[in-house]
């Protein structure tokens, strides 16, 4: 019987605006991702959620110290008990990723994800690790569909990524397959938010790809075999059926919607 190799997990979880980042600023904390929604920090959440997942081993995460995990009891515990495991952050997110692959051994299948989806729950792990062993990409991207969200929040005010076959929202959710899909992480040397840095999309996948892009013509998938082609490797686009998968905390509105999604979900459990 073949035994399928678990998933390595890495939790982007550092400050890039430090002081300036307004939903810090909004509890007095370093880090957004410290920041505590319905009773718990939003770091813990993910970390507790994307743990318990089925395709996942081991769980890092990058962060500027140690010490920033401790603060944090239950993360403090974790990490006595050899559940999570500390790495140093980089000065960007692709550094972060690339720095981490290199320290952790054996470190693939690494799947990434953000400290700040605190929506995010082990049922979509879950989703994601098990597409990703079925078709075996060598770099994958978990998108959700513009009419998942907008089903559940009509009124939502969201940026998607409007294609041929409809709009697209990141899940910040990622997998690399082998040390030739970590290059595809360079595109994040200059952050995220490509939808809303169109000269961004340019520099870091090509004209054509931009044209592409722009104009709607062509979809997802489509844009993801033209990546293929580029960087000579398969990438995928992994659709993700949940409505809360792509909503993450970059600004106070976000972590109210936030909170109070997490609020009717424990209430709906009770």
């Amino acid at each position: 019987m073949t035994v399928t190799k678990k998933a390595t997990a890495l939790v982007l979880a550092a400050s890039r605006r430090g002081a300036a980042d307004v939903v810090a600023q909004a509890q007095g904390v370093s880090h957004k991702c410290l920041v505590t929604l319905d009773g718990v920090v939003m770091l813990e959440r993910v970390i507790r959620e994307i743990k318990n997942a089925r395709g996942i081993d081991r769980v890092f995460v990058s962060i500027e110290s140690e010490e920033l995990l401790r603060t944090v009891p239950a993360l403090a515990k974790m990490l006595d008990k050899g559940e999570i495991q500390y790495v140093p952050s980089a000065e960007n997110l692709y550094l972060s990723v690339a720095d981490a692959a290199a320290r952790i051994e054996d470190p693939y299948p690494l799947v990434i994800t953000t400290g700040d989806n605190a929506l995010h729950t082990t049922e979509m792990v879950d989703h994601f690790c098990k597409e990703i062993e079925q078709h075996k990409p060598d770099a994958a991207v978990a998108m959700t569909p513009a009419s998942v969200i907008l089903e559940a929040y009509p009124e939502g005010k969201r940026a998607f990524h409007n294609l041929k076959d409809g709009g697209w929202s990141s899940c910040n959710l990622y997998a690399l397959a082998n040390e030739k899909a970590l290059e595809t992480a360079k595109i994040f040397e200059g952050g995220g938010q490509f939808g809303k840095k169109p000269q961004r999309i340019m520099k870091a996948f090509g004209l054509m790809f931009m044209l592409k892009y722009r104009y709607k013509l062509a979809t997802i998938h489509e844009l993801a075999a033209s990546l293929s082609r580029r960087w000579k490797l398969t990438v995928q686009v992994i659709r993700m059926p949940f409505a809360d998968a792509p909503i993450d905390v970059d600004n106070p509105g976000d972590m109210e919607l936030t909170d109070q999604i997490l609020k009717s979900r424990r209430m709906a459990a009770q």
